[in-house]
């Protein structure tokens, strides 16, 4: 992105190796940021691909695993500037058919790895006192309700309300606290969700395709590429005055 130029940056990214938070680590790369990707999906360890990209296993929701991820990363990098939360799982079912296993386990991921993470990033950033960045990716699902999606959309009600109170207390730090609410984007869980929730809704995944373009004034869904850009603003100079905001990347599905 024209004017965004993160060197010497340090970002971290949970959920960095698939969707939207494989696009957030390809382009905080491409700006030139130092970056560690933290996911289920990886190997054991820490492993340095290139002098400025390393991966590491994750688990959010694993207090343990989130202390080791951060000492491995000062370890490697001396510091964190910025953190991305992309690290998010869904399940569908009605509210009343669902499981208390599917509430522990997105809430566990969505809503504990969350406070985790900022948590512990946000402690090391006011000891360092270099100010930083801490990005949620959360979901129009945070301000919206949607059918059979009850445990994913309180989750995100969960991140909006726990971004809001970080903001305020950090400002003093100057480590500012904001959300990206993605609406429908073509990623693979979304590709899940539109199976899963066309069985319980009568629907095929194609005729939940066309209603969701049918709700969106642009006309169509999201790449998860145009989410990583506001992501890249938000962790720029560009957002010097932008703390507490739950930004809508949704081709105008929600406004407000």
């Amino acid at each position: 992105m024209i004017g965004i130029d993160l060197s010497g940056k340090v970002a971290l990214v949970t959920g960095g190796k698939s969707g939207i938070g494989k696009a957030v680590v390809d382009s905080l790369l491409e700006a030139g940021a130092f970056v560690v990707s933290g996911d289920l999906g990886y190997k054991e360890g820490f492993e340095l691909e290139t002098d400025r990209f390393a991966v590491s296993k994750l688990n959010v929701a694993s207090e343990a695993s989130v202390q080791s991820w951060l000492e491995s990363t000062i370890a490697a990098f001396g510091k964190v500037d910025i953190l991305v939360n992309s690290a998010g799982i869904s399940t569908m079912d009605l509210v009343v058919d669902s499981q208390t296993s599917d509430w522990d386990k997105v809430m566990d991921v969505n809503a504990k790895g969350v406070f985790l993470t900022s948590k512990y990033v946000g402690k090391l950033m006011q000891e360092v006192g270099n100010g930083g960045r801490i990005i949620q990716i959360a979901s129009q699902a945070g301000k919206n309700g949607y059918t059979a999606l009850g445990t994913y959309t309180a989750s995100k009600h969960a991140v909006l309300g726990f971004t809001k109170t970080m903001a305020k207390e950090l400002a003093k730090d100057n480590i500012l606290v904001n959300a990206v609410c993605p609406g429908v984007v073509e990623t693979e869980m979304k590709h899940r969700e539109r199976v899963e929730g066309g069985l319980i809704r009568g629907m095929t995944p194609e005729e939940i395709y066309a209603e969701d373009c049918s709700q969106i004034p642009l006309g169509r869904t999201a790449a998860a590429s145009e989410v990583a850009s506001v992501v890249l603003f938000l962790a720029s100079h560009l957002s010097a005055y932008m703390t507490g905001q739950a930004i809508n990347v949704t081709g105008g599905m929600t406004m407000h």
